[in-house]
């Protein structure tokens, strides 16, 4: 290997530098600075000493400098450097200082080449090629310890089996002893709950990583089976927006005698897969009549009722809790609007999950009035008749129609403020295709009585 000068490698870059040093072996050689770097390559070649230093401590004859560079070296400030060269200077004749042609004036203005830097790129092009060598075999020697250890994890992943149970949140759990928890239960992202669209009580299985520091539960990694069935099979064929819609052709028959119940039921009828819209202004009792639904609709069978309420009174949310049917979530009107729409789009996605496995869903919502319309107008349009198989119906609470319904239930804040029950408008009340719920003559019925209403 070239031994270097100081010189040429003070003038070298310092990625050069750092191939040298690791083609020299130097430890440690990326936390040494430029000054330091050099002297270590320059010790690790010999010593230490440059080239000019050794030849001269051997005796080798060294090239006279002229003395025009002894003059210059001299003026740059002789302090430290040997007074010789200054009284050389002093005691030079007037008039006989030596010239210097211009081709080497701007020489050495320009400074000389640094020497060695051939060497230095050949050393470090060596360098390159030799670890471009070594990476393959580095490769080759670590894949059976790479391999080893992808086995070992893949033996160490326990698989775990047991039944869904969802969160408020979207997450879940899934319980190896249904249905009391345990502390061999094992979570379940909710990112994992909404790809493979699970509803409480599926069964599935798949391996579980330990839980790290902070966590008290052991998580599912990735969910293999859903009911006995390759999950990727399940996921690809109950996918809730791929069904196809159909209008509402089943009418709910509450039977009630309740007057509010009575008068929604034949004059503003709906069924399975319904947008229903309770609309009025502040005080036209329309979480009134939402309840009121509500505690007729826990009577219904095969029907799975979910109840949120977004937006309200905290003393409602009091008063909804000490009822027939108990919120599955609830924020106030305190909440900001988009924690108003993602407490309900939870809601929705679970109906929607149920409903493609063939499940009728109703939804109740009070209320939309506090949520973007944009938003609104997205969660009931969740509301769907699936064509041969189940259905999410979406009955909820509004201040005025957001459009796309296929019932609107307008109330008289008139008639509810002085209590006279049913308190329906029925100028503004309606419903779409109302004979395929009620037959030709149930239509005709509820025709003859707005034209009552309107004085015809």
């Amino acid at each position: 290997m070239s031994i270097l000068d100081r010189d040429a490698l003070a003038a070298s870059p310092l990625a050069d530098l750092h191939a040298l040093a690791s083609e020299l072996s130097i430890d440690g050689y990326r936390r040494l600075r430029k000054a330091e770097l050099v002297d270590a390559i320059l010790t690790r070649q010999g010593g230490g000493s440059t080239v000019a230093e050794e030849e001269e401590e051997a005796g080798a004859p060294v090239e006279e400098e002229r003395p025009s560079a002894r003059r210059r070296r001299g003026r740059r400030g002789g302090r430290g450097r040997g007074g010789a060269r200054e009284d050389e200077e002093e005691t030079a004749p007037a008039g006989e200082e030596e010239t210097v042609p211009a081709d080497e004036e701007g020489e050495a203005a320009a400074g000389p080449a640094p020497e060695g830097l051939e060497e230095i790129e050949e050393q470090v092009e060596r360098a390159v090629r030799g670890k471009r060598r070594r990476e393959p075999e580095v490769r080759a020697e670590r894949e059976p310890e790479v391999r080893a250890e992808r086995d070992r994890g893949q033996a160490e992943e326990e698989i775990v089996e047991g039944e869904v149970e969802l969160l408020p949140n979207g997450s879940g759990f899934l319980r190896v002893n249904p249905p009391e928890p345990s502390e061999d239960d094992v979570y379940v992202s909710a990112a994992q709950v909404k790809r493979c669209e699970l509803v409480p009580g599926d069964k599935i299985s798949g391996p579980r990583r330990s839980p790290r520091r902070s966590e008290r539960f052991a998580s599912l990694i990735r969910i293999d089976t859903i009911n006995d069935r390759p999950a990727e099979e399940v996921v690809d064929s109950t996918r809730f927006d791929d069904l196809p819609a159909a209008f509402p052709s089943e009418r709910f028959k509450f039977g009630s005698d309740d007057p509010t119940i009575k008068a929604i039921e034949w004059l503003t009828p709906f069924g399975l897969g319904s947008r229903v819209i309770i609309a009025g202004p502040a005080g036209a009792g329309k979480t009134e009549a939402l309840r009121r639904l509500a505690a007729t609709l826990t009577g219904t069978q095969d029907i799975h009722l979910s109840l949120v309420l977004a937006g309200v009174r905290p003393e409602e949310i009091s008063e909804w809790q000490e009822g027939p049917v108990a919120p599955d979530a609830a924020v106030s009107f305190a909440a900001s609007a988009d924690a108003q729409a993602q407490t309900l789009e939870r809601a929705i996605d679970q109906a929607r999950r149920l409903a493609a496995r063939g499940s009728h869903v109703v939804v109740l919502i009070d209320t939309l009035s506090g949520v973007q319309p944009h938003a609104a107008r997205k969660l009931l349009a969740s509301a769907k008749n699936i064509a041969a198989g189940g259905s999410v119906t979406v009955i909820a609470t509004a201040s005025e129609p957001l459009g796309g319904e296929t019932t609107v239930i307008a109330l008289d804040p008139l008639l509810a403020s002085t209590g006279r029950y049913p308190a329906l408008d029925l100028l503004g009340s309606w419903t779409i295709r109302p004979e395929m719920l009620v037959g030709e003559a149930g239509a005709e019925a509820i025709a003859r009585a707005r034209m009552e209403a309107i004085g015809g």
